[in-house]
């Protein structure tokens, strides 16, 4: 293993312990196939209890991250193993900066699913349902020149279409998928333009639903997502450029 894992202030050591090493995983400092020190000298390494060191790799484990057997110990799985949409690993991955081919996963999740429910939606959605999109849309319009208080209710707007499907596993899908979409906005905030650009086609998504126009509610989402993406790798490309000049 390598140097201590140091402990954030204001942070449990548990939480410190399960980001630190879940990150260098996640990063590639403990590739596959590693295998891990055993639980006494982990826990003696890294200044905790065993039990806080048992339950870090359980999480881990749950996680896919790991595998834990008797004779072979503890070692890092193959990546195809991990449960990339679990909050925890998306935080890891999209944490204050991020590369252009993580930012292309997360929209093409995005364009695999949305799109297709929203064309779900226009055929589907209850008049109680639409209302509901309306009253997202309208706080989105409140917040539209503040980034994180516009993010909550473009979430909630999101993740309703998933749900308006009237298909229980693709409504699913709205939980499993919260994290992923959070980061997406939380990547898209740095847009100097702000967010007021993108409410035309929220507008027409809500208009195309109502109107059952499937085609439409597919091609106004898939053109929302485009966007989006042009705007976080315009975020991360001035992230580039100001650390490259430091």
């Amino acid at each position: 293993m390598p140097a201590k894992l140091t402990h954030q202030p204001g942070v449990s050591l548990y939480a410190s312990l399960l980001q630190q090493l879940g990150g260098r995983i996640l990063r590639g400092d403990l590739p596959p196939g590693t295998q891990l020190d055993n639980v006494e000298e982990l826990s003696a390494a890294h200044g905790v209890s065993r039990t806080v060191m048992r339950e870090v790799i359980r999480v881990l484990t749950d996680k896919g991250m790991l595998e834990s057997r008797p004779r072979t110990g503890t070692r890092v799985r193959p990546r195809d193993a991990w449960n990339f949409l679990d909050p925890d690993l998306l935080a890891w991955r999209y944490g204050a900066t991020s590369e252009r081919v993580d930012t292309q996963a997360l929209f093409e999740l995005r364009r695999a699913i949305e799109p297709a429910a929203g064309a779900l939606a226009a055929q589907r959605a209850t008049a109680e349902q639409i209302a509901e999109l309306e009253g997202y849309f309208a706080l989105m319009e409140q917040y539209a020149d503040d980034g994180p208080r516009f993010a909550e209710p473009d979430l909630a707007f999101h993740q309703l279409i998933l749900r308006m499907t009237g298909n229980e596993l693709i409504g699913s899908l709205a939980a499993l998928m919260a994290a992923a979409l959070a980061m997406s906005f939380r990547l898209s905030d740095a847009n100097p333009l702000g967010q007021r650009p993108s409410l035309p086609l929220h507008r027409q998504v809500i208009d195309c639903i109502r109107n059952r126009d499937a085609d439409g509610a597919r091609d106004a989402l898939l053109r929302l997502l485009d966007d989006a993406e042009r705007d976080v790798a315009r975020a991360i490309d001035v992230q580039a450029s100001s650390a490259a000049a430091r």
